[in-house]
């Protein structure tokens, strides 16, 4: 999500292009989670639940998908983050890949199931190639500007 707010200030059609396509694909990742978290979940009995340690989740959501972090964090807008600057915006992203990239790593750790490692393991080269394309569009951001003081100004606003 914060890659298709991030496009509005983005410096060039190349880089808007980028952020969308892969803001995009990103709203196609949550869909895939969020599939196999219900496949995964949908059946579970009260006991499987308790077992597990789901129930604190499952008196606030039953086995309704409620997008959260591990830690229990729920989902919040400040994931949208857009600071308007595409140098500073750029390498959050980078990072973000980064991040993402690192917890599908964890996961595959922890999952031996076929129908659930398949599906991360693309998610994970995805996020490989997402990095390598924000990586190009930086390196567009930064060929534009003048000088090669990268952090001299925002290229978005001041002129």
């Amino acid at each position: 999500m914060r890659y298709l707010n991030q496009r509005y200030s983005a410096p060039c059609r190349e880089v808007q292009a980028v952020l969308s396509d892969i803001g995009t694909e990103e709203l196609a990742h949550m869909e895939m989670i969020s599939a196999i978290l219900y496949q995964l979940t949908r059946n579970l009995s009260i006991d499987e639940i308790k077992k597990a340690g789901f129930d604190a989740y499952f008196v606030d959501h039953t086995t309704g998908i409620y997008p959260q972090a591990a830690s229990g964090v729920p989902f919040t807008a400040a994931y949208f983050q857009s600071k308007g600057d595409a140098l500073t915006d750029l390498h959050e992203d980078l990072a973000a890949e980064q991040k993402a990239r690192t917890t599908y790593d964890n996961l595959l750790r922890l999952v031996d199931d076929p129908d659930v490692r398949d599906p991360l393991k693309f998610l994970r080269e995805r996020e490989i190639v997402h990095y390598q394309r924000f990586g190009e569009s930086l390196r567009l951001v930064q060929d534009m500007l003048d000088a090669k003081n990268f952090y001299a100004f925002n290229p978005s606003f001041d002129k």
